[in-house]
């Protein structure tokens, strides 16, 4: 009997996890998302804190310069490419289609292999610990120091194929949402009635087509310089290092807005709901987030002004760079408007969107001072950038996310975070966040440059970096709460219901967390903040549940696909064909069956549970 029963449960599991290998529910995609993503910033954090921990006295020997390179590179690579940017990803997967009254995204299986591309690359990212050494050119990966000639060893190989796999599942990504959105709207969802999260997932997505094709071209130019020979970037047969700064800062730019829009529409949304008030200025902020969309593609080269690209360019980039700050401020000004006169409730939630504004505004404001080309020339490669870029993406978009945990985590597992736990987890990281980072504008200023193993003492630098490592202690310890109430949350949280929050859009219509159709009625939209007006409606609009829905089926495709393509990553690094070819022939075997193979689908029996 006991035998029978450890198989039964052996089976329940393999199925499960199966389950999870196959699925193209986007609500399980968010998931699997948020997951990997959570972990690889735990990972990104720790090597931070290995960093700081070398710099907490001067003439330190922790670890090496060697090794301090490979970890400054993979955590600020970790931390751009595989822990922030699929983080808002994985929140946007799992909201997103819900908040427009959709029942899943417009290409299920390819948000599925979006998800397995993300996973192999950073798989094949993260192995290079274990199989040659780190990359260890910077996030940036600057040539000549990312060339055979100046970095022989396979570390380098490995970034670009890694952050090329995962790239490439971004922009499949990007794709998809911009779709989703235009085309997959519930009833009435017109664009000016879409909650300014949907909003900020659309111009995302077009900043990702936009800019990624750039970043992907450098990529490649590189991968041919190191594997094939080729002279992209060796000056002496006629290469030009200058291209990888311009091809990588006009996608820099814009990725930095990939990551802080939609940290301006989830705090949009979190401000609105904990203030009981419809979001001031809605329309104000919606073309706000359109121009800082496309000045963001006209200001990359304030990354440049030390290169020497002469007074007439740098003026231009000086001017642009400024103006986008005036777009940015009107989202400052609105989220204060929204607040004042509301009936706010001090949520967890909403600390970490209140705690987000004056946060980024210092990231803000650090960033016009290196707008200012004979500025930057003193701030340039200094701890200085380091404070503002940290205060911009950490501070800024790290708020953000935090405030997104809290707010939709009910709608995600059905469970309440505690909020005692949570307030915890607010002080820490606020505390710990600006004492870490408050400090390096200082440093910086006073002439520590980036990048530096070390330091010698008798430099004035040695109390303020030893604080900042303090900063990232406390830091740490607030992350660890989060980890901890997460936990707490899944064992024995208090359910949520579908509407906690008494919230104002979509998602909160229907079960928590939602039925795998999200709907069992499609909802019709009659306003702008549609499930706050349907609550509050006296006229009740009813119409029929749809008895058969159809879904996609589950397939192991996408993962096949990613893996054969992290197979064929491994061959090129090791310069073995036969594997490279069988990784292609696995990846084409898979493209072959997703073309040709008829999917039956799955119908559905709704309940009224999942109802709008």
């Amino acid at each position: 009997m006991a035998m029978a029963l450890g198989r039964a449960a052996t089976a329940a599991v393999r199925l499960r996890a199966w389950s999870w290998l196959t699925t193209v529910d986007h609500k399980r995609i968010g998931i699997l998302y948020l997951v990997t993503s959570a972990f690889l910033f735990l990972v990104g954090g720790f090597e931070a804190f290995l960093i700081r921990l070398q710099l907490i006295r001067p003439d330190n020997h922790l670890v090496s310069s060697a090794m301090y390179s490979q970890l400054f590179t993979m955590h600020g690579t970790t931390m751009i490419f595989l822990a922030v940017m699929p983080i808002l990803v994985g929140f946007m997967n799992a909201v997103m289609p819900l908040m427009i009254g959709a029942r899943d995204v417009a290409f299920p299986r390819l948000n599925a292999l979006s998800y397995w591309m993300y996973l192999a690359g950073a798989l094949l990212l993260n192995s290079s610990w274990f199989l040659g050494g780190a990359p260890n050119a910077g996030w940036f990966n600057y040539a000549p120091i990312s060339t055979g000639a100046y970095n022989p060893g396979p570390g380098i190989d490995f970034y670009d194929l890694g952050v090329q796999i995962a790239g490439i599942g971004t922009l499949m990504t990007g794709i998809n949402f911009l779709v989703t959105i235009l085309a997959m709207r519930t009833e009435g969802m017109s664009l000016m009635r879409m909650p300014l999260f949907v909003w900020t997932t659309l111009i995302t997505s077009l900043l990702i087509i936009f800019a990624f094709p750039p970043l992907t071209a450098n990529l490649f130019f590189l991968m041919f310089d190191r594997l094939a020979g080729t002279a992209f970037f060796n000056v002496p047969h006629g290469g030009d290092v200058v291209l990888w700064e311009q091809l990588f800062w006009t996608f820099g730019h814009p990725e930095v807005y990939i990551l802080v829009l939609p940290a301006f529409g989830i705090i949009s949304e979190v401000v609105a709901t904990f203030s009981r008030k419809p979001l001031f200025g809605y329309a104000s902020m919606v073309w706000a987030v359109e121009v800082i969309a496309f000045l963001s593609f006209i200001v990359w080269s304030h990354h440049m002004f030390p290169v020497g690209l002469g007074p007439t360019v740098n003026t231009m980039f000086v001017l642009t760079s400024m103006a986008i700050a005036v777009p940015t401020g009107i989202k400052i000004f609105n989220w204060i408007a929204t607040m004042w006169g509301g009936r706010i409730q001090l949520t967890t939630a909403m600390l970490f969107a209140m705690s987000f504004i004056p946060t980024f505004v210092v990231g803000g404001t650090s960033g016009v001072m290196t707008a200012l080309a004979p500025a930057d020339m003193q701030f340039h490669d200094s701890y200085f950038v380091v404070a503002h870029l940290h205060y911009v993406l950490i501070g800024g978009t790290l708020m953000a996310v935090f405030a997104a945990a809290y707010y939709w985590f009910p709608k995600i597992t059905g469970r309440l975070m505690s909020e005692r736990l949570g307030r915890w987890n607010f002080w820490l990281v606020t505390v710990g966040f600006n004492v870490a980072f408050l400090p390096q504008h200082f440093i910086g200023l006073w002439g520590m440059p980036r990048r530096v193993y070390t330091y010698g003492p008798g430099l004035g630098l040695s109390f303020w970096n030893a604080l900042s490592t303090v900063g990232v202690f406390i830091l740490t310890l607030g992350i660890l709460v989060m980890v901890m109430n997460v936990v707490h949350a899944l064992r024995r949280g208090e359910a949520a219901g579908p509407d906690p929050w008494d919230g104002r859009t979509l998602e909160w219509s229907t079960a928590s967390p939602a039925p795998p159709y999200n709907f069992a009625r499609l909802p019709r939209v009659r306003g702008r903040d549609a499930f706050w007006e349907q609550k509050r409606s006296t006229e009740r609009e009813l119409w029929p549940v749809d008895r058969h829905i159809h879904l996609p089926s589950p397939t192991p495709v996408p993962a096949l696909m990613a893996l054969g393509l992290l197979v064929a990553a491994y061959g090129a690094i090791f310069r073995s064909i036969p594997v490279v070819a069988a990784g292609l022939g696995l990846t084409v075997y898979g493209i072959h069956r997703s073309m040709f193979d008829v999917d039956p689908g799955v119908i559905v029996t709704p309940t009224e549970e999942g109802a709008a």
